[in-house]
């Protein structure tokens, strides 16, 4: 038995939580699919299932591994397709990654596009307000916010959005509204670290020389990871909070928050789609990033626009 034939006895397990459905679906003997997996934990050294008379499921170590493996194949039949000239369309399972608030709005309706035109694809969404690691958390594509550093990873541009200062109606009423960046110093600040340090918040400076930024030392009452319960915050009259644009369109259209210090706004930050260079031929990555330049790129108003208005 190779090792590519254990692997795909080993998955199989994985989905079917079952070594006798997994051999069934495989028209393997149950003893075949027993020494596959014993084969690849001797080689990894560690367990992978949990067995019971019962139940099968899979170890922490297992579930890492299964993920990886799950790649590994839908990448080599895409490649084997590839080469025999057939039509490598999308399957298995795609994991992405994006911030909490973009995915909810902007990487849903990528994904669910993507299901209905792909019967044989899945995709796992994960949306988080940090930077997540491609590699060792297991993810195919993320979607990242701000300036890229250099790295080995392929970039695909997508829009801008604004970073922008808010505050509640009634938190400027009795508080008044900063009229310079400096004036924040005075007010009830709600850091969001999602994006850039927490206690320092940059800006473009108004009037000449160009370029001139200006930075404001910070000190948050009140510091959080997620964009949502900074806006929730501010909403309810805590505070000053800063975030990017599309988080609080909505609530900005109702007048529960208003923009603050928009003439010392800085410039738009890219969003990009990021991948691993070696996985440029995928099919599921390569119908991924269609389908979002298609959906960005297009007139729909509730999208950011690619040039972040």
């Amino acid at each position: 038995m190779d090792k590519l034939d254990a692997l795909r006895a080993f998955i199989a397990v994985a989905d079917q939580a079952s070594f006798a459905a997994a051999a069934r679906g495989l028209r393997w003997s149950p003893a075949a699919v027993t020494r596959a997996v014993a084969m690849v934990e001797a080689e990894l050294g560690v367990t992978l299932f949990h067995r019971t008379t019962r139940v099968v499921r899979l170890t922490e170590p297992g579930a890492l591994y299964a993920e990886q493996c799950r790649r590994i194949l839908t990448e080599l039949e895409a490649a084997r397709s590839q080469v025999r000239g057939e039509d490598a369309s999308p399957r298995g399972t795609l994991s992405v990654t994006a911030p909490v608030v973009f995915g909810r709005l902007h990487v849903m309706p990528i994904a669910e596009a993507l299901v209905a035109a792909h019967p044989a694809l899945a995709i796992r969404l994960t949306f988080v307000d940090r930077v997540t690691h491609l590699v060792e958390e297991g993810f195919d594509i993320a979607v990242r916010i701000g300036a890229l550093p250099d790295s080995a990873l392929v970039a695909v541009p997508l829009t801008e959005v604004r970073r922008v200062v808010v505050a509640s109606p009634g938190y400027i009423a009795a508080q008044g509204e900063p009229a310079v960046p400096d004036d924040l110093r005075r007010h009830r600040i709600i850091a969001f670290d999602g994006f850039e340090a927490s206690d320092i918040w940059r800006f473009a400076a108004s009037g000449p020389p160009p370029g001139t930024r200006t930075s404001v030392s910070i000190a948050p009452r009140l510091a959080v990871n997620s964009a949502d319960a900074a806006i929730a915050a501010a909403i309810r009259g805590q505070g000053i909070t800063r975030v990017l644009s599309y988080q609080v369109e909505e609530a900005v259209k109702e007048g529960r928050l208003r923009h603050l210090l928009g003439a010392y706004e800085p410039h738009p930050v890219p969003v990009s789609l990021v991948y691993q260079a070696s996985r440029r031929s995928s099919a599921n990555i390569v119908a991924f990033v269609r389908e979002a330049r298609a959906q960005f790129f297009s007139p729909a108003p509730e999208r950011p626009h690619p040039r972040g208005k």
